[in-house]
């Protein structure tokens, strides 16, 4: 299985947020080979841990997933916006969601998140438990 790894995911081990252990399973669990992320995801970790001066974080980040561990980074095009659009509008999400929601529906990948905005669409979302129950 692929999967496609949240934002929210990463930001619980960064930040050291209540569901940090489950995160850091999931992530040390599964084979990295599985994993993708996208550039938005990384961008938007950048945005927050940038606003709270975390640059020591964001540097793990990049040297222990992207550059160590060779966490696959993938991105959406020009040619992606309409579909971009018609996802956030029949789904109800903001752009970061229907963004998520694109790559992975163009990837084909299973999105883990925490975000509970997926559940409404026809994808769905995977927790980080609920694939560690299916190895």
């Amino acid at each position: 299985m692929n999967y496609l790894i949240d934002s929210n995911i990463f930001l619980e081990i960064l930040l050291e947020q209540e569901k940090s252990a489950e995160a850091k399973e999931v992530l040390s669990t599964v084979d990295i080979n599985d994993f993708f992320i996208t550039d938005f995801t990384l961008h938007s970790i950048g945005v927050k841990l940038f606003n709270e001066r975390l640059f020591d974080k964001f540097q793990l980040l990049m040297s222990e997933m992207i550059e160590r561990a060779g966490l696959v980074v993938i991105a959406l095009y020009s040619e992606d916006t309409e579909n971009l659009i018609a996802v956030a509008q029949r789904f109800t999400l903001d752009f970061d969601d229907a963004y998520q929601y694109c790559a992975m529906d163009k990837y084909d990948l299973i999105l883990v998140s925490f975000d509970t905005d997926f559940d409404r669409t026809d994808r769905g979302r995977k927790t980080p438990i609920e694939v560690l129950r299916r190895k």
